[in-house]
């Protein structure tokens, strides 16, 4: 905040205090929900605009998984995942799988591409929908 010239009010501190704590992939409402009970005051826009920020420093990653929200993520540039994303219920599975990482190296170095980033995405059935 401080680097973009923003004060660090009590309200960005929950926001940022509440979204660090959640590792899960955490929509605007869904933050804003929690925000609220710690501080009922706090508004829609604060929180949309707060994490904003915190995607253009670097700190979260923003996320769409076909649902029509945006989600928000920590960003870990030490840890690379992918995600496995239930079209029943929405729920959403990281996983690391190191072959995953080689063939898709492998892929891009037969089409001459250089690597720099990516996201993986699998769309299905978790296993408690598809016991429904």
């Amino acid at each position: 905040m401080a680097k973009k010239g923003l004060r660090s009010t009590d309200q960005r501190r929950v926001i940022v205090d509440i979204f660090l704590a959640s590792g899960d992939h955490v929509s605007i409402e869904e933050l804003l929900a929690r925000v609220r009970a710690q501080d009922p005051r706090v508004g829609y826009a604060t929180v949309y605009r707060t994490l904003k920020l915190l995607a253009e420093c670097g700190v979260a990653n923003e996320r769409q998984f076909g649902d029509g929200l945006t989600r928000y993520e920590l960003a870990d540039e030490s840890s690379h995942h992918d995600h496995l994303i239930c079209t029943v219920c929405n729920g959403i599975t990281e996983f690391e799988d190191e072959r995953v990482e080689e063939i898709q190296e492998e892929i891009a170095s037969r089409y001459g591409f250089r690597l720099r980033s990516h996201k993986h995405e699998l769309y299905g059935v978790c296993p408690a929908c598809q016991l429904k």
